[in-house]
């Protein structure tokens, strides 16, 4: 009774600390600039046309019909919220930053349950109390409306059933694990990455151990697909063609082809700021743009491998070190990148000595943290990165952090000697 006492004390002390950020921070998402595009960017458009009975649609600055730019579960919740409490109110504004804020810090809850899993209670209690002060979980939930916070909840969420599935679970369980990779996917589909992964090292602990696992794998792949299927049958009925999660992968790879980086963020090849590239966007219609944007960095990407294959080395030492550039033009842009740049470089190094550590005690032990650090990123850095992006996986470099310095030989995993 008392470690649930002190999870609830930390997830309300999580909860204080990014509600009291957020009364700084949430002016920001009512600046009316280009029709309060920063209140949730292409999702807060695409929320207010369902409230205003146009479907999901019109992600940019017009009404330029169905899209499929997002998946649907943060829209939709969004839109939620934009019919009790207005479309970009204050108030609505203050009630989505406050579900970003618990959605982290309910994450308290998984990190401490695979935590003690894998490192004992010791790692488990300091791993949780490091989330509830952890810079990055308190600042971005409530600086953005973007559903980063609940991808996050999710994925920790899923990688501690994971870990709990490679003992052998009821069909429910698995049931229940297909369900919510399922809401994941629609949540934010970066975050399958890890599946093929995580799920066929849960499928090869449970053939080790000679227990069921073809079976339980086709249940939880069948509730998924059973999830994901009418998203899918509402992007062919819309667009008479198969687009099975977002349609806007050719953008993104075009980001991630412009010839001259000075900057990480190219979204001046995008119609956000490009106003050819907008006219382009309406003219052809969403998927035709995303087709010919999906052609130009093929092409590019063709005339300069060289320069494609350093620039996605470049990105992924952003991902993992916060590192683009110390020039001073572009500190004058980013000017909290010095800080960022120690913090997340020194969470790295620390995760990273934490998986060798988490190696030491077994290949079980340290692999599905592996499979998720190594695999999460990958997209990224083919595409344009962003500090949020790596967000989601933030959960398991704490608690490998946190093995780095607390763990010691004493430390033994909860549930089982491995």
């Amino acid at each position: 009774m008392r470690k649930y006492r002190e999870l609830l004390r930390m997830v309300l002390i999580a909860l204080a600390l990014r509600l009291a950020v957020m009364a700084f921070l949430y002016p920001e998402q009512l600046n009316p600039e280009r029709d309060h595009w920063r209140f949730g960017y292409e999702t807060g458009r695409i929320a207010r046309s369902i409230v205003e009975g146009k479907g999901f649609s019109s992600p940019l600055f017009a009404d330029t019909g169905p899209t499929a730019w997002m998946t649907p579960v943060y829209p939709y919740l969004v839109a939620g919220i934009f019919k009790i409490f207005g479309v970009y109110t204050k108030t609505s504004a203050l009630a989505l930053l406050s579900l970003n804020a618990l959605a982290s810090a309910l994450t308290v809850v998984p990190i401490c349950l695979f935590a003690r899993r894998t490192f004992g209670e010791r790692v488990a209690r300091w791993s949780a109390w490091t989330w509830v002060f952890f810079p990055y979980a308190i600042y971005f939930p409530v600086e953005r409306i973007w559903e980063t916070w609940l991808a996050t909840l999710l994925l920790s969420i899923l990688f501690w059933m994971a870990l709990e599935l490679e003992d052998g679970k009821p069909a429910w369980v698995w049931v229940l694990y297909g369900l919510l990779w399922g809401v994941e996917a629609l949540t934010s589909p970066s975050v399958l990455a890890v599946l093929p992964f995580l799920g066929g090292w849960t499928c090869y602990q449970l053939y080790k151990k000679r227990q069921r696992w073809l079976i339980s794998n086709v249940v939880a792949t069948l509730v998924f697909v059973a999830v994901v299927s009418p998203w899918f049958i509402r992007n062919y009925r819309v667009f008479h063609q198969f687009v099975p999660f977002r349609d806007n992968m050719g953008l993104v790879l075009r980001l991630g082809t412009k010839g001259d980086t000075p900057y990480w963020g190219v979204y001046e090849l995008g119609p956000w700021h490009n106003d050819a590239e907008w006219e382009e966007f309406k003219r052809e219609g969403e998927l035709g743009y995303m087709a010919a944007k999906k052609r130009q960095a093929i092409a590019f990407v063709k005339e300069q491998p060289g320069w494609y294959v350093w620039t996605a080395f470049r990105r992924a030492v952003f991902l993992w070190t916060g590192y683009w550039s110390l020039e001073r033009w572009y500190l004058k842009q980013e000017p909290l990148d010095p800080p960022n740049i120690l913090l997340c470089t020194s969470l790295t190094v620390l995760a990273l000595l934490g998986l060798r550590k988490a190696f030491r005690k077994g290949v079980a032990v340290g692999m599905p943290y592996a499979l998720v650090l190594f695999s999460f990123p990958l997209v990224y850095y083919i595409t344009s990165p962003e500090v949020y992006y790596r967000r989601p996986i933030d959960p398991m470099f704490v608690v490998l952090a946190v093995c780095a310095i607390a763990a010691g030989k004493a430390d033994r995993p909860a549930e089982r000697n491995v």
